[in-house]
């Protein structure tokens, strides 16, 4: 842990809908944080889909659901390690479970666990504002709300970001991924408008970026794969939730 960081930080990331690269963005920000020194947890929350391992070039490991830590079957200590990144730990959500039939108890108590043993806890949601949903932000410290630049995804990340915070005073940032700059530029709606529509500060853009899925075929973390595109802006994000004044990404066409 660096030098004066003396709470560790649950940082849930959350969208109103799928398909928003939320996963790649929690991969991307995990890795991130860990190359900064920092301890580093990703927890997938997805039971349906488990693809945080993917994300993490992780998926040839065994990794251990969090539900094993979580009865007490497992020390946090024996989170499945990054293979690249030492201080980068993964939880993967069980196989044979229900999101449902996981109690919050028990589930906040696993979280306090971590919080003795990593920096940063990163819980990657499931889509929508179902048990997925209240598990990632009933403890959380912080949220992020991943949306689109498409007013259909930013509708359902207003609707995310109003329950949120209808149920939690804590801090929430917008990141909007996957933008195509030739898009954006067209668009009527600029940066202050879906902050507007979405009723959240901005944490960053996110570029298209086909590096996202070759990183992830190829088995590797999207940092180890290049440092442009959307893993620049992955740093961006990180520095941002680490406190630094970041200049937002200035997006080429």
């Amino acid at each position: 842990m660096r030098e004066g960081r003396a709470l560790a930080q649950i940082v849930s990331l959350i969208s109103g809908k799928g398909g928003t690269g939320k996963t790649s963005l929690c991969a991307g920000i995990a890795a991130c944080l860990a190359r900064d020194g920092f301890r580093v947890l990703a927890i997938d929350l997805d039971v349906g889909l488990r693809n945080l391992d993917i994300a993490l070039g992780m998926a040839d490991e065994a990794a251990l659901p969090f539900t094993a830590v979580m009865r007490g079957e497992t020390p946090i200590e024996q989170a499945t390690p990054h293979p690249s990144q030492s201080r980068l730990s993964l939880l993967t959500a069980p196989v044979r479970e229900q999101i449902e039939s996981i109690g919050l108890r028990p589930f906040g108590a696993m979280l306090r666990q971590a919080k003795g043993e990593f920096d940063w806890i990163l819980l990657d949601a499931p889509a929508g504002l179902g048990r997925g949903f209240q598990l990632a932000t009933a403890f959380a410290d912080e949220a992020i709300v991943v949306t689109l630049a498409d007013p259909a995804s930013q509708r359902d990340a207003a609707r995310a970001t109003e329950l949120l915070l209808a149920k939690r005073d804590i801090p929430v940032r917008m990141a909007v991924n996957r933008v195509s700059p030739k898009l954006f530029t067209r668009m009527q709606s600029t940066v202050d408008d879906v902050m507007d529509l979405v009723g959240l500060p901005l944490l960053g853009l996110v570029p298209e970026d086909a590096s996202v899925v070759l990183a992830a075929a190829s088995g590797r973390l999207l940092i180890d794969f290049t440092e442009q595109g959307a893993a620049k802006a992955c740093h961006n994000l990180a520095d941002r939730l680490e406190g630094r004044r970041v200049p937002l990404m200035k997006l080429k066409k």
